[in-house]
């Protein structure tokens, strides 16, 4: 009898791999679940400033901004801890945070810094089985490995661009129906009355 475990790369993983790979998967799936929530309360939690204090000073033509295009709300510290908030209740925050990691990765002027955080980046989030690992397509994750080899402010560009897509055709529409940003919406416009 054969027996196909699609999920597994190599064809002759050994069980002992095959089976600690599961209970790693479910044990984080499992750990995350007791955690996440979609409310807008969850969202404040993470909020860069007091919560209290944030929400007062979010006006309600500023959250509906971060409706006009992905971008503005990639702009805006508030929307920024909003959006992570929505990520974190489907278990894809790694995107965002690899998106950011890039941002501040291209402010970085000395040549020894650039590449010593090109290999965490890569390692943390481009990497084959990452710790927090982007979906990507090979060809990508190939070019961004060459592109250590001589690493520069722009060598994660083309990854970078392909998870600011997946975001904001996949994530970002949901982000703008959900409870986290209709709640936030909300309050904002309860204050005004």
């Amino acid at each position: 009898m054969l027996i196909v475990i699609p999920f597994l790369s190599f064809p002759f993983a050994p069980l002992s791999c095959m089976t600690d790979c599961r209970n790693r998967g479910m044990r984080t799936r499992l750990g995350c679940l007791s955690q996440k929530s979609d409310s807008c309360s969850d969202f404040t939690a993470i909020l860069p400033d007091k919560p209290t204090r944030a929400l007062k000073r979010l006006s309600t033509e500023e959250a509906t901004r971060w409706a006009d295009s992905f971008d503005v709300l990639l702009t805006h510290k508030y929307g920024v801890a909003a959006f992570r908030a929505f990520l974190k209740t489907e278990f894809s925050e790694e995107n965002l945070e690899f998106w950011l990691a890039c941002e501040e990765f291209k402010k970085i002027r000395s040549t020894t810094k650039l590449a010593t955080k090109a290999h965490r980046i890569f390692e943390e989030f481009v990497d084959v089985q990452a710790p927090r690992e982007v979906n990507i397509d090979f060809q990508t994750r190939e070019a961004t490995r060459r592109n250590l080899e001589e690493p520069s402010p722009s060598c994660f560009d083309q990854a970078q661009g392909k998870i600011h897509s997946l975001m904001e055709k996949d994530s970002y529409p949901r982000f703008l129906r959900s409870k986290i940003y209709t709640d936030l919406l909300s309050q904002t416009q309860r204050r005004l009355s």
